[in-house]
């Protein structure tokens, strides 16, 4: 395959997905080209591999959310003991990457949801937030997304997302600010109305 084709170009048809092995490839043959233009030496041993350890981290680790056979499944079970109160995942990590210059997002999300049946295995929220990190992102559209992924699969309209993340991009460009984070929040059913103080409190805002 030629590296510089990422796909099927007729525009009268949907581009053809690559396999991650050929993400990596292209990948890999363009951030060389990037890595040269900016006056680097592929030669040096400590930069010769540089292309191909950064494509292995994007499909594989940093991006892997862009991958839909990375979605979580969801173990869901009986709620057996009427269970009605808040259930909460705190301080899970966030660890992504801005859309706009590819720098990294990292902070904590705090996830809560009000059983209409079913409860989770709380894992699965933190693959959950994991999942959607793991792409380029902007933190309003990712605490959206973590919430209505949620919702669907626990079949409850009570749901809370708050993720509180520092952005490199403020950080490392621009204008350095270094003291600031982000909050964002996604409040449905309950915690839109009386639940909402309570989770504030047990999230310790």
């Amino acid at each position: 395959m030629n590296p510089e084709v990422t796909g099927n170009i007729d525009r009268n048809n949907p581009p053809v997905p690559l396999t991650p092995s050929e993400q990596i490839r292209v990948i890999e043959y363009h951030f060389g080209k990037i890595m040269a233009a900016l006056g680097l030496d592929l030669s040096d041993d400590s930069l010769r591999n540089t292309p191909l350890r950064v494509a292995k981290m994007y499909v594989n680790e940093a991006f892997a959310g862009l991958n839909p056979l990375h979605e979580p499944a969801i173990t869901l079970f009986e709620n057996k003991y009427g269970y009605g109160e808040i259930v909460l995942e705190r301080n899970i990590p966030v660890y992504s990457y801005c859309e706009h210059h590819f720098v990294p997002i990292v902070g904590k999300a705090h996830v809560a949801y009000i059983s209409a049946g079913k409860i989770a295995g709380l894992s699965k929220l933190n693959r959950v937030v994991n999942y959607f990190s793991k792409r380029p992102q902007v933190q309003e559209r990712l605490t959206l997304e973590i919430a209505g992924f949620l919702k669907a699969k626990l079949r409850t309209a009570d749901v809370a997302v708050i993720i509180e993340a520092e952005h490199l991009c403020v950080v490392s460009r621009g204008i350095r600010d270094t003291g600031s984070t982000t909050l964002t929040a996604s409040y449905s059913g309950a915690f839109q109305k009386d639940r909402k103080e309570e989770l504030l409190k047990l999230v310790n805002l």
